[in-house]
């Protein structure tokens, strides 16, 4: 059985994969293999997360929108549509979505 993916991509660019390791009822959990690309967008999502953890929910939305702006797609690696519209989080190589 081939595991269920996603390239995240922008534009013609391979951000990196997500390769699916579990989901509950909103977000499905994967493995995240960064591509050389990652790096240009590391920063965004740890503002993200920094916000978040922080409880400053002005600042997460505003990071979550600066990495929407990025427009970003979730290709499927497999069977299945492609993915335009989701919340995304990355940190280290764990990464969730929900769309």
């Amino acid at each position: 059985m081939t595991d269920q993916g996603w390239q995240l991509r922008q534009r013609d660019r391979l951000i990196g994969t997500l390769v699916m390791e579990g989901s509950d009822m909103f977000w499905t959990d994967c493995r995240f293999e960064p591509a050389p690309a990652w790096d240009e967008l590391r920063p965004l999502f740890a503002a993200s997360r920094d916000a978040w953890r922080q409880g400053d929910r002005e600042a997460a939305l505003a990071a979550d929108e600066a990495i929407h702006a990025e427009g970003l797609t979730l290709v499927p690696t497999t069977d299945g549509a492609l993915i335009t519209d989701f919340l995304i989080r990355i940190e280290g190589n764990v990464a969730r979505f929900r769309h």
